[in-house]
């Protein structure tokens, strides 16, 4: 998606997306005002979504070379002939434990971030209702996700955690929201369009991109003044129905909240990483430019959603992941630059994937894989030592976490107990953690896998 916006456009926030807050929390031209005389944000702290739309098959990204399973038992089922990569092509990685992982040669830019003690991989993650085996699966003892292999349906659970309506990460906005204070900025701002992740039952994120609401003709000339004014006069006109003048309301709030962020914008200055002009490496820029003005703005607390599309590899998935991973780490290891020179936010900055569902192990004759169930996330930011976090399923075709014969793998880790961690981290007390994430309870012996 190639939504990045320039320092110097004029950005087009959508009233609707921008203008509320929820109930009690609508965006004041005063609050805004209020925000930008706020002098430090000494507790800043950030969480990046990037979601990978399509069904990552994380297992290209991070293959085990000696670990419980040896890369002979990838081999055995992903060939050189179909979908195999071939182990002196990976990018190595050890762990504190002495195992030996490797990640796709494309994702090699992230293999120096490892070794600094930066990235940690999350192993064979998905959506779980509560812990489950194959044998439980077969016989429908335990209950499970609906529409497991559904694009949609997964996507949806991944942002919300199974069985709930908001998104983790507008959840998280509702009890963090008040740090802000008192700016009323909004604490989710999407870069890639509306979010379901960052919408929670009392917050409403900025959705900034390339269309919705502009102030396109505002360039100061004579037509652009009287449109501009004609404009505000219809979004003041009193019209005695409550309906037209809540959303003449929320309409002005959006403008106004999108001036004040380009006026911040205008004045934060260039950043001196240089991005890749990708669809993902323009969002993190996007992202750079908007934490850089974080003072401005007043914010203690914000959560970023980007995304990448292409994940759904049917077929010449081994092409297609040189494009698509190469896009991921050359976009992520600019931003860890950026955070690093440019914002000094090295430790205060959380990244880390999401995607629909793994990827069937067994290629398809296509070269390609269907839709499955666990698969490999990365975290990249302030981890608590560079490993890889979470349990493999045993690499076996009809294998004990196999349900389907093909590589269904069974999730060892829950949505709920991944983000319960990067929560936890960004500030949400372990007594609140079932409010943002309800599965929660029914992981009592690992509620936070350690990985922050």
């Amino acid at each position: 998606m190639k939504n990045y916006i320039s320092r110097r456009t004029v950005l087009r926030v959508g009233a609707g997306a921008l203008g509320i807050l929820g109930a009690g929390g609508r965006l004041s031209r005063f609050g805004l005002l209020n925000a930008a005389v706020n002098p430090t944000t000494p507790n800043y702290k950030a969480m990046v979504c990037i979601f990978l739309f399509g069904g990552n098959d994380g297992g290209n990204m991070l293959i085990p070379i000696l670990t419980k399973n040896k890369y002979s038992d990838y081999a055995a089922i992903r060939s050189a002939s179909t979908l195999g990569l071939a182990q002196n092509t990976l990018a190595t990685i050890v762990t504190p434990g002495n195992e030996t992982y490797g990640l796709h040669p494309q994702l090699a830019p992230l293999q120096p971030l490892f070794q600094q003690n930066r990235l940690a991989l999350v192993a064979n993650v998905g959506t779980l209702l509560k812990p489950v085996n194959k044998d439980q699966y077969n016989q429908g003892s335990v209950p499970v996700p609906v529409n497991l292999f559904s694009h949609a349906d997964q996507q949806q659970q991944w942002q919300t955690v199974p069985g709930q309506h908001t998104g983790w990460g507008g959840r998280a906005a509702d009890i963090l929201s008040a740090i802000n204070s008192p700016s009323t900025f909004p604490t989710g701002v999407s870069v890639a369009g509306n979010s379901l992740f960052l919408t929670g039952a009392t917050t409403t994120p900025a959705s900034v991109t390339n269309g919705g609401l502009g102030l396109d003709g505002s360039d100061g000339s004579d037509a652009a003044n009287a449109r501009d004014a004609a404009f505000q006069q219809i979004l003041t006109f009193n019209t005695g129905l409550s309906l037209v003048q809540s959303a003449d309301s929320l309409m002005a709030d959006g403008i106004a909240a999108g001036q004040a962020l380009n006026a911040a914008l205008a004045s934060g200055g260039a950043l001196t990483t240089v991005f890749p002009q990708t669809g993902l490496g323009q969002q993190l820029q996007q992202v750079a430019q908007i934490m850089k003005v974080r003072q401005t703005l007043g914010v203690n607390r914000q959560i970023f959603f980007a995304t990448q599309g292409g994940y759904d590899t049917h077929t010449d998935e081994l092409n297609q992941h040189v494009s698509l991973f190469a896009e991921l780490a050359g976009a992520m290891s600019a931003f860890y630059q950026a955070l690093s020179t440019d914002l000094t936010l090295q430790d205060q900055v959380v990244t880390f994937t999401e995607s629909d569902f793994g990827r069937t192990f067994q290629p398809d004759t296509g070269g390609g894989t269907d839709h499955a169930w666990g698969s490999n996330a990365i975290v990249m930011g302030p981890v608590t030592a560079a490993n890889v976090y979470g349990a493999f399923p045993t690499l076996a075709l009809n294998g004990p976490d196999d349900v389907s014969g093909r590589g269904v793998y069974i999730p060892s880790t829950s949505v709920d107990q991944y983000g319960a961690t990067i929560a936890s981290w960004f500030g949400v007390a372990d007594n609140a953690l079932q409010t943002v994430f309800p599965n929660l309870i029914n992981f009592p012996n690992q509620q936070k896998l350690g990985f922050l």
